[in-house]
């Protein structure tokens, strides 16, 4: 769904008030970049007429493009349809809260289970977690397991009693030890059948939950619809939950719930991690969609690992120009404790094109960096320039790390870029104004060369230049020695 940003900003609409003739094509783009991305056939027809009704007559506000005011009704449309605002989850007043959990097999239930408990660990609520699926091997051990690992009692009455006996006891259970709130898992199937929804009836009849949300994979696409569909109608759900948006996910899923259910989606699972759960806000999706990243969920991810002396610490660095290794591992360290790094590219601005074989090459030269940056000295790591000016101290950094000269140097010659594209970028986002796409990509060039002695000096053998022809087509990770 990326083609919505890039379409925008490549066809330009030139008239002054949004027709239905010119906004055909781009209105065209879209149907197919939905279409592409796996939203359900209807809900692409009463997207496209939303944004139509709402676009045509719009007058072009001076100063904005046309193209760009088109994109904000796509985007509010998006959000709207996506259910508008954060939806957060319903506690009750009396009693423990109830939230059952349900959902095709192969979702990630279990694994919700946990993260939702260690999610509400977090706003201080006491939680316990039931066992319920006895059809699939080790799923009751499964979630003991890992609800030892995120702190919490799980309830367990092995595979021969029935689902409703046990999440009847689990609540029982919690009620003696005052638990705040009761997470139950449930049994899936690999597709829907009676059976599985008169189970799933019984046992909310049962517990009678505060919440009912359906689990949906996000790499479900148009199949999102009629199964939010079914099992809305079959038990009746209060919203859902979205596994797996860290994957190769385009958002398909995200659009169907709402629209076609009513009922919004409260949560997302972005990572592996317990800690890989959070709020859904419709605005920051639609944002996602439209290739402009996640900046707020960037931000405040950046916010639990980043202590705000060393912000300023560095923020002083990247403008005189005095950023190091020292600096490099602070952060390549701070953001790997953000999550996979898949996600953390999917929260930034014209990132969405970046594919996973690009992601894995990164990481990998990542580890290639960090181990030579390891054999360095502290004052090489406090002052790059000692490595520019000196082929003995590259010589023995490389062959303490187990590198290649050249790649010590190329790594230098990267250090350098980078201080000059920090620079140029602190400056356009100096007082605290949104820089425009086409203010990042000047302030991302650099045609300034690098210190002597590093990789950028001519090449003479032709090993040498094998070398710098194979690692240029690389995906440097986070901006390191590309040319923008």
């Amino acid at each position: 769904m990326e083609k919505f940003f890039y379409f925008f900003f490549q066809k330009q609409l030139v008239h002054e008030v949004l027709t239905k003739e010119n906004i055909l094509e781009p209105m065209r783009d879209i149907r197919r970049a939905l279409l592409e991305a796996d939203v359900s056939l209807p809900v692409v027809r009463r997207f496209v007429e939303e944004v139509t009704d709402q676009a045509v007559g719009v007058g072009v506000i001076r100063g904005v493009k046309p193209d760009q005011q088109l994109v904000k009704i796509v985007h509010d449309e998006l959000v709207k349809m996506m259910g508008g605002e954060f939806s957060e989850l319903v506690f009750a007043e009396t009693g423990p809260t109830v939230i059952l959990l349900a959902g095709l097999q192969g979702v990630g239930k279990t694994t919700v289970c946990a993260k939702l408990a260690n999610y509400l660990k977090k706003q201080g609520k006491s939680c316990m977690l039931v066992a319920g699926d006895v059809y699939r091997p080790a799923a009751i051990d499964q979630l003991a397991i890992l609800g030892k690992k995120v702190g919490v009692p799980v309830y367990t009455a092995g595979t021969d009693v029935k689902p409703a006996e046990i999440a009847k006891q689990g609540l029982e259970e919690a009620k003696k030890k005052n638990i705040d709130v009761v997470v139950v898992d449930t049994a899936g199937r690999l597709q829907i059948d009676k059976a599985m929804m008169d189970e799933l009836k019984e046992v909310k009849r049962v517990l009678n939950p505060t919440e009912t949300l359906l689990v949906v994979d996000a790499m479900t696409g148009q199949e999102a619809a009629g199964l939010v569909s079914s099992f809305n109608l079959e038990i009746g759900i209060t919203g859902a939950i979205l596994t797996k948006l860290d994957g190769d996910s385009r958002g398909g899923a995200a659009l169907s719930v709402k629209e076609v259910s009513g009922k919004p989606i409260k949560l997302v699972g972005r990572g592996e991690r317990m800690e890989d759960l959070e709020p859904f806000y419709p605005d920051r999706m639609a944002g996602r969609i439209l290739g402009m990243g996640d900046v707020l969920s960037f931000v405040e991810k950046a916010k639990e690992v980043m202590q705000q002396e060393d912000a300023e610490e560095l923020q002083k660095k990247i403008t005189s120009a005095k950023f190091d290794f020292n600096d490099f591992l602070k952060q390549t360290r701070a953001v790997a404790r953000m999550g996979s790094v898949s996600r953390v590219i999917g929260m930034i601005p014209g990132m969405g094109k970046v594919t996973p074989a690009q992601i894995r090459e990164a990481e990998k030269n990542l580890k290639i960096m960090e181990a030579m940056i390891d054999k360095m000295t502290p004052e090489e790591r406090e002052t790059p320039e000692l490595l520019a000016e000196s082929p003995f101290r590259r010589k023995r950094v490389a062959k303490d790390s187990g590198k290649t000269e050249q790649q010590v140097s190329q790594l230098v010659a990267q250090l350098f870029q980078m201080r000059v594209r920090m620079k140029k970028l602190m400056g356009v986002m100096e007082g605290g104004s949104m820089p425009t796409l086409s203010n990042l990509q000047e302030a991302l060039k650099t045609d300034e060369k690098a210190p002597s002695g590093t990789s950028r000096r001519k090449k003479k053998s032709e090993s040498r230049k094998q070398f710098t022809d194979s690692t240029s087509t690389r995906p440097a990770p986070r901006g390191f020695g590309s040319k923008s």
